[in-house]
């Protein structure tokens, strides 16, 4: 059945009365996905696997004058812990609106794992490890938290992929201004974020006919303090808009899709990415 046709297109961005999971809260882009949707009326779980993390996520957001955001700890790998982040939430909104998967292990530029980083060298332990977190936690968040949402026949789920789920990293960016390489992008993030795009579009159509969209968000490299000059030197020319992006430039993406706003779309991928893909 269509969507309603009315003349509000303000108002399908509000989120007033709804209630968002944000996993993976306490880090950068995790933090802005919460401020959005709180931002937009919604009340938000901040979930982490470190609970001091996530009373921290409470505390800066409510510094600013927005309330409604809860601070849960869970370890989104184990289905216990998320049954009890389940009913928590439950309790202080008896429903479950919007789940934005965004927990994942990142292997970072300056982390100083040298050789090891390169493909022939990978860890199979390291594989592995990041695969339960950035595959199975989406997976098993959907589960248990998506499955509460097709209960009351509505709900948003977003999972958080990247343009490395999209292109093959460019190992030429992590290069010195001298031409020499101390990190390499590893196997497992490129892997795993492309299952993470073809299990969105799995899930989108398993659940079409329960009232669940499912689409997914892939950002571009995003700027930090303390980043090596170089490092943003070479992602900056690598990009068609000239820079890396801002961490609050993918909240309008993140409310996009957890909305009525985009209540037609779901099994898709939102690229914002500066241009990155584009060449």
């Amino acid at each position: 059945m269509p969507a309603p046709d009315d003349d509000a297109t303000l108002t399908s961005f509000s989120l007033a009365g709804r209630v968002a999971v944000v996993t993976g809260a306490a880090g950068l882009l995790g933090r802005q996905h919460c401020r959005a949707q709180a931002d937009a009326g919604a009340a938000v779980v901040a979930t982490d696997i470190d609970e001091g993390a996530c009373r921290s996520v409470v505390a800066e957001l409510e510094s600013t004058g927005r309330r409604g955001v809860h601070g849960i700890a869970a370890d989104i790998t184990d289905p216990a812990s998320l049954a009890q982040l389940r009913d928590a939430t439950l309790r202080i909104g008896d429903r479950i609106d919007v789940l934005v998967n965004n927990a994942a292990n990142n292997d970072k530029v300056g982390d100083g794992a040298g050789d090891v980083m390169r493909f022939e060298n990978y860890p199979v332990e390291a594989f592995r490890r990041s695969l339960e977190v950035n595959v199975t936690g989406t997976f098993l968040a959907c589960q248990v938290l998506g499955t509460e949402m097709t209960r009351r026949g509505k709900g948003s789920i977003i999972n958080i992929a990247s343009t490395y789920g999209l292109v093959g990293p460019d190992q030429r960016i992590y290069r010195r201004a001298d031409g020499t390489q101390g990190f390499w992008k590893s196997p497992v993030y490129p892997t795993s974020k492309g299952a993470v795009l073809a299990f969105t579009r799995f899930l989108a159509t398993a659940w079409a006919d329960r009232g669940i969209r499912v689409n997914s968000l892939s950002p571009g490299g995003v700027g930090q303090d303390g980043q090596d000059p170089t490092f943003v030197a070479n992602y900056s020319a690598r990009t068609p808009l000239g820079r890396m992006a801002a961490a609050n430039e993918m909240r309008g993406a993140i409310l996009f899709l957890a909305s009525d706003a985009s209540s037609y779309m779901t099994g898709s991928n939102l690229v914002v990415d500066g241009g990155w893909t584009a060449w």
